[in-house]
């Protein structure tokens, strides 16, 4: 199936993992204030695209950086205020950022890959249907968590790792502009 085959309008969500899909990942560490974070390339005109195609976009984020006390709720506040700023002043938008602070140990509910963020965003959105959602994110923790809420999952990689996981994953895409152009 193509991807634009799902008939994406309106009344779909797109949820959408931070830390390598939005920002760039800082590898073995963490984005503790706005000055280290970087937008991928392309992801302020995805996010205009897609904010036109989808009638909500809902960031879900791990950031145990703040169980681990390297940040607090407030550096996390100052970030996500910031990069909807951008993407706003850009002409898109994000409707609402969920993260989860818990460390992996903890087993919180709301840690992806546990679908705690998504029954969160549909009790702040009823109308959210998860059949016509869809998670993007780089890691198997977010195709676990769509694949669990039952949506559809778009695993962002490169071709390698594309054929690696290809029974677990609905689609591929090598960065958001990639998938947003997909979708034209």
């Amino acid at each position: 199936m193509n991807l634009k085959d799902l008939n994406i309008d309106k009344t779909w969500t797109l949820f959408l993992d931070r830390d390598g899909v939005i920002n760039q990942r800082i590898i073995n560490g963490y984005v503790t204030s706005w000055e280290e974070f970087v937008f991928c390339p392309g992801v302020i005109e995805a996010l205009n695209l897609l904010s036109n195609l989808f009638g909500r976009l809902i960031i879900v984020t791990n950031q145990q950086g703040i169980g681990k006390g390297i940040m607090t709720d407030n550096d996390l506040f100052i970030i996500h205020y910031r990069l909807m700023e951008e993407v706003n002043k850009a002409g898109g938008r994000i409707d609402k950022i969920y993260y989860s602070p818990f460390l992996d140990e903890q087993k919180n509910p709301m840690r992806k890959p546990d679908i705690g963020m998504a029954m969160k965003a549909k009790q702040d959105f009823p109308d959210i249907s998860f059949t016509k959602s869809i998670m993007i994110g780089d890691s198997l923790s977010d195709m676990s968590f769509g694949k669990k809420a039952d949506m559809y999952t778009v695993f962002i990689s490169d071709e390698e790792v594309q054929e690696k996981f290809k029974k677990q994953i609905d689609y591929f895409s090598l960065h958001l502009l990639d998938f947003a152009r997909k979708l034209q």
